[in-house]
């Protein structure tokens, strides 16, 4: 599109008033490193199919945010799994029946839109409950029954902006046998939690009954990545493999039993809690866990300075300066603090976000 002088005018000066306003505006610093980027790229030599690249991920950035935006604060769990699996199959039957039993416990499903496990994971959820990731593809038909036409239907160009939202929004992964697509979003989510840039969160694997797919892989860890050094002995803790649909949903509600969330706040890393550990019980973390600690101790303490004003400034919090490389036993970690944690009353209905 050609815009005339007008149009470019108009622009210009909706531009002038954004700049007028950004001391004003709530996230105005970022904002204007955003902008900054974009200034000091028109002053570099870089092609037209570069600046292609920029403004499409742009906009699948906006349609994520946007689309996603509203329900930021319910759980979410993203479904992995082959888009060819036939709906007659037992692994597309238990992707239905997770979905729907996970949902019943307060979560949210996305997947990838498309067929097989995807749609069993759509449908299971239903309309209500699912989002779907669509990745624009020349030889796929788009999104499956259960999610197309949905206002929660979100349609990717490129891959990799379309992974970053399966990993965002999501608080849990639940994988089901696939090809290629799916044990790269398998690898992506290890990696990505292994470095703590993912998480913590659940990763379950889920074998249909009497199949080794997942056990295989497992095995190939074992024997080659652990055994050559290649990852430390506590990784392969960081996922669980089952073929029992119940214990995949208990392993994710019972990860945020007592565990809510966490953040950083400079080199602190805080931890929100459901409910306030015992004395003795830090005491025991302190003892445990002190080998994730880069320096100091794990303490009690009420929201920082840096949170002030956050939905969760009412939840006890554990304090502490993660080493930021042990992120397989920071979940081991959140596992005893769910063992720890002051009873609390079975739900079905994980705190919000």
């Amino acid at each position: 599109m050609v815009l005339s002088p007008s149009d470019l005018e108009s622009e210009s000066l909706d531009f002038e008033k954004l700049i007028e306003r950004l001391p004003d505006l709530e996230h105005g610093k970022y904002i204007k490193r955003s902008l900054a980027v974009l200034m000091r790229l028109t002053g570099e030599e870089i092609d037209r199919l570069d600046w292609k690249i920029l403004s499409a991920t742009l906009e699948d950035l906006e349609r994520g945010f946007t689309g996603l935006s509203p329900y930021r604060h319910v759980r979410k769990v993203s479904i992995f799994g082959s888009a060819r699996t036939p709906s007659d199959r037992e692994s597309y039957r238990m992707a239905v029946e997770f979905a729907r039993k996970i949902t019943q416990q307060g979560f949210m499903v996305i997947t990838g839109a498309g067929e097989g496990i995807m749609a069993a994971g759509n449908e299971g959820a239903g309309r209500e409950h699912s989002f779907g990731l669509n990745i624009n593809l020349p030889f796929e038909e788009g999104s499956n029954e259960f999610i197309r036409g949905d206002e929660k239907l979100l349609s990717f160009k490129y891959f990799f902006t379309r992974k970053l939202f399966f990993l965002k929004e999501s608080d849990a992964i639940a994988l089901f046998p696939g090809g290629f697509g799916t044990l790269d979003e398998a690898f992506e989510s290890l990696t990505l939690c292994q470095t703590g840039k993912y998480g913590p969160a659940p990763i379950v694997f889920i074998n249909e009954p009497g199949s080794d797919y997942w056990n295989s892989l497992d095995e190939h860890i074992r024997e080659h990545l652990l055994k050559e050094g290649l990852i430390s002995p506590d990784d392969p803790k960081i996922y669980t493999i089952t073929d029992d649909v119940d214990l995949a949903c208990k392993i994710i509600s019972d990860f945020f039993r007592v565990y809510h969330s966490s953040r950083y706040v400079g080199k602190q890393f805080v931890m929100r809690l459901n409910s306030e550990l015992s004395d003795g019980s830090v005491d025991f973390l302190n003892r445990e866990f002190s080998d994730i600690l880069a320096r100091g101790f794990i303490e009690k303490s009420g929201a920082l300075p840096g949170e002030r004003g956050d939905d969760t400034e009412h939840l006890p919090r554990l304090v502490f300066e993660f080493n930021q490389k042990d992120s397989a036993r920071l979940c081991q970690m959140i596992g005893k603090i769910n063992q720890l944690g002051a009873f609390l009353p079975e739900s079905d209905h994980p705190e919000r976000k």
